[in-house]
């Protein structure tokens, strides 16, 4: 009788009795979250081998779903001992290979429990953004606290100043001891951030505690880019990938007076309620952009997002952003040819569907008459003639737009100084190795004059003399010249140089003198 009473007991026990879960997640599915988990794991002499390797079991199984990287989760794992080491930071592991294989290498430290110490080096050196080793500036950081409970040491100052810091702290205990200290230093509410577990029943909480930590870091944040005057792009972290659903997106100009910055409720023609100023469409589950089209310049514009899924409850998130003004013809004006008296105006862009005509107005600095040309709405440039060579004008592109505005954009831009070429140039040899050197020049706007003589027949690479003479020079004699020495005279202008003439000088035992042009 006992034993027919005793059986169904047994039988119930071990229905009730928890087990690991027959279907875990399989590696790197969790494309969720954003944000920087470290782990402070007890590995002092009161955590005996057994129960380290469990701890560390437990930790592989409860990560092995998030997708490690720079854009999504990173990991950092800090063992507590008299000396807390930094196992590994969290630029050590963007995979999961990398992050399983050093979970199963990692040894015991043994001697005291100093997590005061281990919290410090957390705090200063790994948790705080912005660090060359530490956590990413602008996300969710999290420090989850694996111990047995056994003298955890004056914890509750430091936790509670990583949690004034914006850190969440979760506690797992593998003791049932210092309740109330443990109950202290985590972050609300504790019914989801505190854990009491048997070491051989770590996979009960694995489920609870992944998704506790999940709800702290998941990446609900939508960002509007690439908005331009009619279009923006809405970009997000695909958390429905790997479930069944899709997502719903509304997006519409914010009511005048209104902020546009809630997205999940609210009344009237808001995005939420599917008002008649609003689009609204689906994307696929894996879906992480949107492109919105058809938006009008110079508006303010709100856009949400809900993730629909039958096996999971999601937030909407909502962005607000303002596409850029309508730009209007001419919003650039160039220079694309310049001469002594004309030069080409060139503008963009060419609007013709919104453009009635281009009006250019053009005037000499400072107080030159003013002068305009009207050209169709198919043109871009236009030659402006007849003008001073050397001079500044001032030049307006006006366009009038078919809507009624009109948008002017001016320019400076310069005229080429005329450089006069040399008009002749003689030679006249003095003695065995001088010459005589006479030109004619006095012209308008000349700096000087540049000559220039080298010997035409020497074998080693010819060695060049040159010398300046002021704009009233028109002769000069040049000695200790080669024998064959070219002679070469240009006139100087503010600018530029003109185009000079040169002669060769032969000495010849008559002394006869003679000078050709080239």
């Amino acid at each position: 009788m006992e034993n027919h009473v005793l059986l169904p007991w047994m039988l119930l026990c071990l229905l009730l009795r928890p087990s690991v879960s027959q279907n875990p997640l399989p590696e790197g599915v969790l494309n969720c979250c954003e944000g920087d988990v470290l782990f402070l794991l007890d590995s002092s002499g009161s955590v005996s081998s057994y129960e380290h390797s469990r701890l560390l079991s437990f930790l592989s199984e409860l990560l092995l779903p998030f997708s490690l990287g720079e854009d999504q989760v990173r990991v950092g794992l800090l063992q507590v001992g008299t000396q807390p080491r930094l196992e590994f930071g969290f630029d050590t592991h963007n995979t999961q290979t990398g992050l399983q294989g050093a979970l199963r290498s990692i040894r015991p430290l043994r001697g005291d429990t100093n997590t005061v110490e281990a919290l410090r080096m957390a705090k200063d050196r790994v948790l705080r953004p912005g660090t060359p080793d530490g956590a990413r500036v602008g996300l969710p950081r999290v420090l989850v606290w694996l111990t047995d409970g056994v003298k955890p040491g004056d914890v509750t100052g430091p936790m509670a100043k990583l949690q004034d810091e914006g850190v969440a702290v979760l506690v797992v205990s593998t003791g049932h001891g210092n309740y109330q200290v443990l109950r202290e230093v985590v972050s609300p509410p504790v019914e989801n951030h505190l854990y009491f577990v048997d070491i051989d029943d770590m996979s009960i909480i694995t489920e609870d505690l992944r998704d506790a930590i999940i709800e702290i870091i998941r990446a609900e944040r939508i960002h509007a880019r690439d908005v331009s005057t009619n279009s923006a792009t809405l970009h997000w972290r695909p958390v429905l990938s790997g479930l069944n659903g899709h997502y719903e997106v509304r997006f519409g100009p914010v009511p005048t007076g209104g902020t546009g910055g809630g997205g999940g409720g609210g009344t009237g023609t808001s995005p939420s309620t599917g008002g008649s100023h609003y689009q609204r469409f689906t994307q696929s589950a894996d879906s992480s952009t949107a492109r919105l089209t058809g938006l009008k310049p110079d508006t303010t514009y709100v856009a949400t997002l809900t993730p629909e899924s039958n096996e999971q409850a999601f937030n909407t998130l909502s962005v607000t952003f303002t596409t850029k003004p309508e730009v209007l013809s001419p919003a650039v004006v160039s220079i694309s040819e310049s001469g002594h008296n004309s030069v080409r105006i060139s503008w963009g862009p060419l609007q013709p569907e919104k453009v009635i005509s281009y009006y250019i107005e053009y005037s000499a600095l400072p107080r030159g008459k003013l002068h305009a040309v009207t050209v169709g709405r198919t043109q871009n440039s236009t030659l402006l003639r007849d003008l001073q060579p050397d001079t500044t004008y001032l030049v307006t592109v006006s366009a009038r737009h078919s809507s009624g505005k009109e948008k002017a954009m001016s320019v400076k831009v310069c005229t080429q100084e005329e450089t006069p070429a040399l008009s002749d140039l003689q030679l006249t040899t003095v003695g065995s190795d001088s010459v005589q050197v006479d030109w004619k020049g006095s012209l308008p706007g000349l700096r000087g004059y540049w000559l220039t003589w080298e010997d035409q027949q020497s074998s080693t690479p010819a060695q060049r003399s040159s010398l300046y003479l002021p704009p009233d020079s028109l002769s000069t004699q040049l000695t200790h010249l080669p024998p064959f020495a070219r002679v070469c005279v240009s006139p100087i202008y503010r600018t530029a140089r003109g185009e000079g003439l040169c002669c060769t000088a032969q000495f010849q035992s008559d002394a006869s003198a003679y000078g050709y042009q080239s």
